[in-house]
């Protein structure tokens, strides 16, 4: 029987997202990008010039906003408030806050909450970086998604690249090596195997291998 719920979670450019969205394609799940909602909330308060350290001002924040992911046409689209931000949260700004409000625990306890509602409907596929360990735990299917720095930085540049932002892979390494670090070492959900998780090094992987190695660990 394939597993109804499916967490891969990794660093910052393992191609969590483009597997994970594959993967939900091929089985007809529903695909839940929770890093694209830790995004939206640093967009906001980037927006609203609420500081990346204000938990107060960033906890009201995440409980007050409207974030939806929708599907549209075969795309994943993410709204905020209404607003259709799914290119803006994938600026490098917008990527660099999001790590330090993802630490906040009032943030993750509010978008976490959102999340488990989600899961609970199974036939899911939900990507992240506390997916197996807090978020979905019961999940039968768990995988840790990575590869290694540098290809992570050539990915994260290739993408910005193709978006038309100005790239600099050096300051994308760094920027990403430092971020593997915060989300390593917060005091809360921080990015880490679960136990009983699958590690899936994607370094020499095509994507196409990639999902086909997930959708079999899935039962399909």
């Amino acid at each position: 029987m394939t597993a109804r719920q499916i967490a891969i979670d990794g660093p910052a450019g393992a191609g969590k997202s483009t597997v994970a969205k594959l993967v939900a394609a091929r089985l007809d799940y529903l695909y839940i990008d929770t890093g694209a909602m830790y995004r939206a909330v640093a967009l906001c308060a980037l927006r609203r010039g609420i500081a990346v350290d204000d938990a107060p001002a960033l906890t009201r924040l995440a409980q007050e906003i409207c974030i939806e992911l929708v599907n549209e046409g075969g795309e994943h689209r993410v709204y905020c408030n209404g607003e259709d931000v799914s290119a803006a949260i994938r600026t490098a700004e917008a990527g660099n806050a999001a790590s330090p409000v993802s630490a906040v625990v009032g943030v993750r306890e509010a978008l976490v909450a959102q999340q488990q509602r989600l899961g609970e409907r199974g036939c899911v596929v939900m990507d992240g970086r506390d997916i197996g360990t807090k978020v979905l735990p019961q999940a039968e299917c768990k995988v840790f998604l990575t590869a290694s720095l540098e290809t992570r930085a050539r990915r994260r540049a290739l993408e910005l690249a193709t978006k038309g932002q100005n790239v600099d892979i050096a300051q994308v390494r760094h920027d990403m090596g430092e971020r593997d670090a915060r989300d390593s070492s917060r005091a809360v959900s921080p990015l880490t195997q679960a136990d009983d998780a699958v590690l899936l090094d994607t370094s020499d992987l095509t994507i196409e291998q990639a999902v086909e190695r997930i959708l079999r660990l899935a039962g399909r």
